[in-house]
């Protein structure tokens, strides 16, 4: 069977399954908003607990990791993200899953050459950036000064 490109771009169109866009872009706010809620619930319960306001968000930050890396681990952290979408990718607990992800993935190839060369396979560019970039401006910072 031989088409051209506009009959195989039409095909495509007529057999693919509609986004619902509306229905994705409602859990993902959502969702990501009930995480932002559990977020501030730590800071408030930290802050309550004696910690200062930058120490409680530090403590914050390092549960929500925490939590992130836990639920990935137990398969919960990505049965929510099936349903939330991008919902799950607030920035802290999305990163701490891009970390914890591949490590789990790649455990049965060892330690080293799996599990720790593997964990930051998505992280590890975000981490390079941001310090190059964190880098150079301070050097323009210091130049400028």
């Amino acid at each position: 069977m031989d088409i051209t490109p506009k009959e195989y771009a039409q095909l495509v169109k007529q057999e693919s399954k509609k986004s619902p866009i509306v229905k994705n872009t409602v859990l993902a706010f959502v969702i990501g908003g009930l995480i932002c809620v559990v977020g501030q619930l730590i800071l408030n319960g930290w802050s309550s607990a004696g910690l200062d306001k930058e120490d409680a968000g530090t403590a914050t930050s390092c549960t929500l990791v925490f939590l992130s890396a836990l639920f990935t681990g137990l398969n919960l952290y990505n049965k929510l993200a099936k349903y939330a979408g991008a919902g799950t990718l607030v920035p802290i607990t999305g990163f701490a899953n891009a970390v914890v992800s591949p490590a789990i993935d790649f455990r049965s190839e060892g330690f080293v050459t799996g599990m720790a060369a593997k964990m930051f396979l998505v992280a590890g560019p975000v981490i390079v950036f941001g310090t190059l970039a964190s880098a150079i401006y301070g050097v323009i910072l210091m130049l400028l000064k």
